[in-house]
């Protein structure tokens, strides 16, 4: 057979065989005198495997390792993988469904899309919508969860709920975010700098800060910090300091 012929017969294009052989996928066959390969079926076989194993989604990778008898891996092994692999993604696209959902059915196609259990906590922060240093929160709290891994999310979410659980905590939160918005033109050196770094001392429950404390020079404190003014960001710099030496 020749090139096209072969590739007609299994379904793939000329450049897709010539892609296989420069990966080493497919076996070059043997020139006939005039210089065109001569394909049989032993090539027809492999290429059809390597089409089926591709539209199962395995990459090409994982496909040499089953083409490849060396590797140790079978068929079954790497479909088990491929197998979990879906089930994950599967678990990921529910998540996102349903954080769709949560906003749909509130109205709010425009706000970030968020977890449920966060954006459960942002519904209950709907007092604050007039206060921009709350707004600021809800953005670092959407990051925060963005950039995490799943258990991070478990403890942030855990840690959330600690602190806006009840309507005390929601109350103290909202005399915190008047003192910080009071701050944006205020001086550094500023009495009320120490009054709302202790406030929000008060308020941060001990699952949302590491164990190991964060750095002041970290690239997300340094971020968060150049996002408020400086009598602002040296409230919660101290409150994080406060935080960290209660704990210890």
């Amino acid at each position: 057979m020749r090139i096209g012929e072969l590739a007609a017969a299994i379904g793939v294009t000329t450049r897709t065989v010539r892609h296989y052989h420069h990966l080493g996928l497919l076996p070059e066959p043997d020139r006939r005198p005039n210089g065109y390969r001569d394909y049989g079926l032993r090539h027809a076989v492999v290429l059809a495997r390597i089409r089926r194993l591709a539209e199962l989604g395995l990459g090409l990778a994982e496909v040499r390792d089953v083409l490849a008898d060396d590797e140790g891996r079978d068929l079954a092994e790497v479909l088990a993988e491929l197998d979990e692999d879906l089930a994950r993604q599967e678990a990921a696209i529910r998540e996102r469904r349903a954080r769709l959902r949560l906003l749909l059915e509130r109205g709010r196609p425009g706000e970030d899309p968020v977890s449920p259990e966060l954006a459960a906590l942002f519904a209950g922060m709907e007092r604050f919508l007039d206060s921009p240093m709350a707004a600021k929160d809800r953005e670092v709290l959407a990051l925060i969860e963005t950039a995490a891994g799943p258990e991070e999310r478990k403890r942030l979410a855990a840690a959330l709920g600690e602190a806006f659980g009840d309507p005390a905590a929601v109350e103290q939160a909202q005399d915190v975010y008047a003192l910080l918005d009071a701050l944006v033109d205020a001086d550094v050196d500023d009495p009320r700098v120490e009054e709302a770094a202790r406030a929000v001392e008060a308020c941060l429950p001990d699952g949302l800060v590491p164990e190991e404390g964060i750095d002041d020079d970290h690239a997300f404190l340094h971020a968060l910090y150049a996002d408020m003014s400086p009598a602002q960001a040296e409230a919660v710099r101290r409150a994080l300091r406060m935080h960290l030496r209660g704990r210890r």
